[in-house]
């Protein structure tokens, strides 16, 4: 009987130890599906928000946002009320868009994610059009478009099967 004991404690314990692992396993995998997925949709979705913005394309957002949200986003406002400063002033025709995911969180059985980007956009490949040539000394223009290097924190949520960005905030800017 004391044989057949350990021999019971024995297995248990390690099935109990296999169960662990393999547990552990599944919330890794998981939580890395759910990051790739994650960065995919920021980098993608932030660089056609960014395209949309600075350039006149007609490209449809809602793939990557939330409706709730890019009816409040202010920078698509003003390119919707036709009083963005890109599309008044300069022709945009190529930028070199960077997104750098700082911190990212998600459980893997969670519909909802957190994360901190930086974006940046260092090369535009731009320049003044003829309004633009007009009011550049008004409205203090500069030869080739800027744009404002920001930390963002972001929240996404999980909606049939797909990641959206719901909110988008600023953190800070960085010169």
């Amino acid at each position: 009987m004391q044989y057949l004991r350990r021999l019971i404690w024995y297995v248990a314990s390690r099935l109990m130890i296999l169960l662990i692992v393999l547990g552990l396993i599944t919330t890794a995998f998981y939580f890395s599906m759910n990051a790739t997925n994650i960065y995919i949709i920021l980098k993608d979705g932030m660089a056609r928000r960014a395209q949309v913005i600075l350039m006149d394309t007609g490209d449809d957002l809602s793939t990557y946002f939330a409706p709730a949200y890019l009816e409040r986003d202010p920078m698509l406002l003003e390119v919707q009320n036709g009083v963005s400063v890109y599309r008044n002033y300069y022709s945009v025709t190529g930028i070199d868009h960077r997104i750098h995911l700082d911190s990212f969180w998600c459980w893997p059985w969670d519909d909802t994610a957190r994360a901190t980007i930086t974006e940046e956009i260092p090369g535009i490949d731009g320049k003044l059009n003829q309004s633009g040539r007009d009011n550049q000394q008004n409205l203090s223009l500069t030869a080739q478009p800027q744009w404002q290097k920001v930390q963002y924190n972001v929240l996404l949520t999980k909606e049939n099967n797909q990641w959206r960005i719901k909110n988008l905030t600023v953190a800070r800017y960085i010169n």
